[in-house]
């Protein structure tokens, strides 16, 4: 399985995120580098010697106010809406996609995301050595993906609880959702046993 698809499961996606913090990095990177290699004198001293705000940038804003006035109020009003969408964008809840097995029309079925979870946690408590797992259901409706927590008793053999768990629990559960690849990111808690007091 390529790293691409199984990265899926691990965490929510912030791709869209990460990249727009990259670009206004990149941009502010290179708008500091500008401004380092003009103030230092690399261009010419008379360029080094400028004030930041060119006068006939300054004249020009002057002559035409009221043009500058309204391009500046609606850049403001876009900026301001735009921040608005991408705030809410990054708070809304992370997709737990329902899968549609049947779309033919008078014989529709839908499996919900919180029945694949439930599903999936019971084949992974019937997991010889498995005390208690927890599955979610991520991703979208073209590309679910699992999550799945397992708690393990105390001397459970890891390797053969692996085994069962990709042999049983999620082929099980690839050929219920009629998907050739699920993507599963597993986290496994081991029982440390009951600590005992010294005396």
């Amino acid at each position: 399985m390529s790293k691409s698809v199984s990265t899926k499961a691990l965490a929510r996606s912030y791709g869209a995120e990460r990249g727009l913090t990259s670009v206004i990095g990149l941009l502010a990177l290179a708008g500091g580098v500008a401004a380092l290699v003009v103030g230092l004198g690399w261009l010419g001293d008379f360029r080094a010697r400028r004030p930041v705000l060119d006068p006939l940038a300054v004249e020009w804003l002057g002559g035409h106010a009221v043009p500058a006035k309204i391009v500046a109020i609606v850049l403001g009003v876009l900026l301001f809406v735009f921040g608005l969408w991408w705030f809410f964008r990054s708070l809304r809840p992370e997709g737990r996609p329902d899968i549609e097995l049947d779309r033919e029309v008078g014989k529709e079925l839908t499996v919900t995301s919180g029945a694949i979870s439930s599903a999936v946690q019971a084949d992974a408590e019937s997991v010889e050595g498995v005390a208690k797992a927890r599955a979610r259901a991520v991703g979208d409706t073209t590309n679910p993906a699992l999550r799945l927590t397992l708690w393990l008793r105390e001397g459970t053999d890891l390797k053969a609880v692996w085994e069962e768990l990709d042999a049983r629990v999620l082929s099980r559960a690839r050929e219920s959702l009629g998907v050739e690849v699920l993507p599963t990111a597993v986290r496994i808690e081991l029982d440390s046993g009951e600590r005992q007091r010294v005396r």
